[in-house]
């Protein structure tokens, strides 16, 4: 079984574009252009302890296998200018907005710090 998350939007061509620019690349496509399949090596679904008004939220986050500023660098190439990243306990993270505005959040692991 495989886990498909799907973003709606507005402007499927920005939204192309953003995910290329976080080095997804483009599989099929509809004849129209209204559903485009953006694949990945894999996925994960994480489930995070959370209150008040984050309970039942879902976001997207992708686990990256490089630097953040490679990933950075790409997505002010492509006109998307991405939140500077964050030391965090598990490595660290950095955020962008797509281009409804909806955060996504990349991951670069270190899993050495993991218990």
């Amino acid at each position: 079984m495989k886990v498909m998350p799907i973003r709606y939007s507005a402007d499927v061509a920005a939204m192309t574009r953003f995910y290329e620019a976080l080095g997804l690349r483009v599989g099929s496509v509809s004849r129209p252009g209204g559903w485009v399949e953006l694949p990945a090596e894999g996925g994960m679904l994480a489930i995070h302890q959370s209150s008040g008004e984050d309970v039942g939220r879902c976001e997207l986050a992708f686990e990256v296998g490089e630097p953040l500023e490679d990933v950075a660098e790409r997505l002010r190439a492509a006109g998307f200018e991405p939140e500077p990243p964050m030391d965090e306990g598990f490595g660290y993270s950095m955020r962008v907005q797509d281009p409804d505005g909806v955060w996504v959040q990349l991951n670069l692991y270190e899993r050495d710090l993991y218990t």
